[in-house]
């Protein structure tokens, strides 16, 4: 096993080389340089990667710890730098570099018209993917959260890439400061494991789950069971990274970033932390039912929410954000259930054909010269027929046609919300259903308004082009993988060979069937995401092909709901008005009065009172030499009557 710890570790690390060696010499090397170090920095992980896969595979998918050195030492606590080498980190990280290696070969094309100097940026997308890495490679939740405050921090970074963009810079902020809110919550998790285990160490974690099982909390009397407590705050710690409901306003407005970043983000790193969290955490999951609910009811309503939104967007990327948001509720609806080989099989499958719309939208707005609206394009299937192609096919696999991979997954997610045959999963189902439909609709409104149709803006029609080699060479390679990355993994993810494959990395408790029932259910029921994938692109036909009309006057007959989505439920307003406009206010009182008034008032004041004071004894300063021997005179009549009376 020495060659697979050479051939992990290497995946691993050697985005970090790349990046500290394109960060701190690009200015030196320039951008061509700074640009072949990263690109080949990452092939080498990528082959890596892809090696320890299949070593892993010859093995039997073994539980190993690959111990790099050590980390934290303090009284009794210790944490090792190690990587954990098993189905779920190894899938995970093949995963990841397979995606980030496409995106970077994609940025050398889509950033040649850049003005400021790039290796900056290619630098800080290999940071990204090393950050993912060793989230998904962690044997802790200390090293874990290293990786998760890491894909944060770069996040910051490259959301706010343009920094002369005012847009970009408060998008960042933005992204940066709701991640924060949800990571108290881990932090606070991760202390109470600490409490709960008296390790942070995921081996120790969960052998110690079954002699804690009964003990809980008492607060103001009323007691909870601890693992559903440290269940539920690893959950929204989660839920920010992953732009769950409540905690997904930062998503859409790092749109504002590049387009390779939002195709990094959305497919492979930083949302899919979330679900993978939760994954690796099964084992505590399955103990705690009640934290189970709240997933599934979170999940599926970020769900059909964030399809409702995505569907009257005019600006391309927003729409693909949202249609992201949605596929990650998905996810969570599965963890919920306890299908967290469903999760995982789908945020694979998602990884590929996410990254594949997003860069044909990067495609299309290269070719418009950054135009974004896609009620200003049209008629572009001819002028960009490799980037035509590659948008359908991600839109197939999205909208769950057979035989793409969307369908493998996200109807195995609806089948086991069905099997799960509670409440709370018919609920998931339900909205799931309706989901299906309305994303296939907005995913062909989207191939209508941008490929068919006339374009308004003339100009910039007649000037588009297709893509060079060096962005549409990954287009196809993603088109191939939104095609059969679903059927072939299908049956080692959730198929007759997921026990061999998994070997225990995801953890189902005992008398669970969810995975032996997920696709026995009724004939309709397994058929009805399906009609309602075909239906959606039915009504997207007649709205933007048979009668174009029709969009236009729904919105106008129905404007109220119309302006309800446009404007994404209210979610930014509101939290203005509750969070951000107080807190302006509070800032304002704290300044002018608090820092201005007091803070800076006592030294003011300490000024001044010493000025009065040197005053005072500038007046006794007179010169007379009467006056002097007066106040001595004075002065001993006073010591000696205090002398005599004492």
């Amino acid at each position: 096993m020495q060659t697979d710890f050479i051939l992990f570790t290497a995946a691993v690390l050697v985005p970090l080389v790349g990046s500290v060696i394109a960060g701190l010499g690009g200015r030196l090397m320039g951008d061509v340089l700074a640009q072949g170090v990263t690109l080949l920095c990452m092939t080498v992980a990528s082959l890596c990667g892809f090696a320890a896969l299949y070593d892993a595979w010859e093995a039997g998918f073994p539980h190993l710890t690959i111990r790099l050195a050590e980390w934290l030492h303090a009284g009794g606590f210790e944490a090792t730098w190690a990587l954990r080498f098993d189905t779920l980190s190894v899938s995970m990280t093949a995963m990841v570099l397979s995606v980030s290696l496409l995106v970077h070969f994609y940025s050398v094309g889509y950033m040649s018209h850049e003005t400021m100097p790039t290796y900056r940026f290619f630098s800080y997308l290999s940071l990204f993917t090393f950050a993912m890495l060793m989230l998904a490679s962690s044997n802790d939740l200390i090293q874990l959260f290293f990786g998760w405050e890491g894909v944060g921090l770069v996040s910051y970074l490259l959301i706010g890439y343009w920094y002369d963009r005012s847009s970009a810079t408060t998008a960042a902020i933005k992204a940066f400061i709701v991640n924060r809110v949800a990571d108290l919550f881990f932090i606070v998790g991760i202390g109470l494991v600490y409490v709960l285990f008296h390790s942070v160490q995921y081996d120790v974690i969960f052998a110690e789950v079954p002699q804690v099982l009964t003990a809980s909390y008492t607060v103001c009397g009323v007691s909870f069971r601890m693992l559903e407590v440290v269940c539920f705050l690893l959950f929204v710690g989660a839920m920010g990274k992953s732009a769950q409901l409540f905690l997904h306003t930062w998503l859409p407005d790092a749109m504002e970033g590049p387009t390779p970043v939002s195709a990094l983000i959305h497919a492979a790193t930083m949302v899919t932390a979330g679900v993978f969290l939760m994954a690796r955490m099964s084992p505590l999951l399955e103990y705690a039912p009640n934290t189970r609910i709240v997933v599934v009811i979170i999940g599926a309503t970020t769900c059909f929410f964030a399809a409702l939104v995505g569907m009257v967007q005019p600006d391309i990327k927003r729409t693909i954000a949202y249609s992201t948001c949605s596929q990650l509720g998905y996810m969570f609806a599965a963890i919920g259930v306890g299908a967290y080989q469903i999760a995982m099989f789908h945020l694979t499958t998602h990884a590929f054909f996410k990254a594949l719309l997003f860069l044909s939208a990067g495609s299309v707005i290269h070719a418009m010269h950054d135009e974004q609206n896609m009620f200003r394009m049209g008629g572009l299937w001819k002028k960009l027929p490799l980037t035509y192609i590659s948008m359908w096919a991600g839109s197939l696999a999205l909208a769950g046609i057979f035989p793409f991979s969307g369908y493998w997954s996200k109807d195995a997610i609806l089948g086991a919300l069905w099997a799960s045959g509670t409440t709370w999963s018919y609920y998931g189902w339900l909205l799931g259903t309706a989901t299906a439909f309305v994303t296939a609709f907005y995913s062909w409104r989207l191939i209508f308004l941008v490929f068919h149709g006339r374009a308004a803006d003339e100009h910039a029609f007649s000037q588009a082009h297709e893509s060079p080699s060096v962005m549409t060479v990954p287009l196809l390679i993603l088109s191939c993988g939104a095609a059969f990355v679903g059927f072939l993994l299908a049956p080692y993810y959730i198929g007759e060979h997921q026990s061999v494959f998994w070997n225990g990395a995801v953890f189902n408790a005992v008398g669970d069937k969810i995975m032996e029932q997920f696709d026995h259910v009724p004939t309709l029921i397994a058929l009805l995401p399906s009609v309602a994938g075909l239906a959606g692109i039915a009504l997207a036909v007649l709205f933007y092909i048979v009668s174009p009309s029709m969009p236009g006057a729904l919105a106008r007959s129905l404007s109220p709901l119309y302006i309800f989505c446009l404007k994404k439920w209210y979610f930014d307003e509101l939290y203005d008005l509750i969070f951000v406009r107080p807190y302006a206010v509070l800032a304002r009182f704290l300044w002018k009065r608090g820092d201005n008034t007091f803070v800076e008032g006592i030294p003011v004041e300490a000024a001044r009172a010493t000025r009065l004071s040197a005053l005072g004894a500038i007046r006794l300063q007179t010169g007379s030499v009467a006056f002097y021997a007066f106040t001595m005179l004075a002065g001993l009549v006073v010591f000696l009557a205090i002398a005599l009376c004492g």
